[in-house]
């Protein structure tokens, strides 16, 4: 294998996108509420498959939650969690 097989990849995001990112997926989370879910439970069911049925189409949130990359996403969450950045 190459020298380039052995080096470690950089992954790296805008913070102007993530300030979006927070305001799509608070607006997806009220719609979840509204609607009687768990938002939490439909988020992580939605992270973990990919599959935007986990998310309602009420205030148009499923197709909100298209907008946002799910490994975005997750580098937020994983940089919140871990209070990092």
């Amino acid at each position: 294998m190459g020298e380039d097989m052995e080096k470690t990849m950089r992954f790296g995001f805008d913070k102007e996108k993530n300030t979006k990112h927070k305001a799509l997926l608070l607006t997806i989370y009220e719609a979840l509420q509204e609607k009687g879910y768990n938002p939490i439970n439909q988020l992580v069911g939605y992270l973990l498959s990919g599959d935007p049925a986990y998310i309602t189409s009420h205030k148009n949130a499923r197709n909100l939650i298209r907008k946002i990359e799910r490994d975005e996403l997750l580098e937020e969450l994983l940089k919140v969690y871990l209070e990092r950045e």
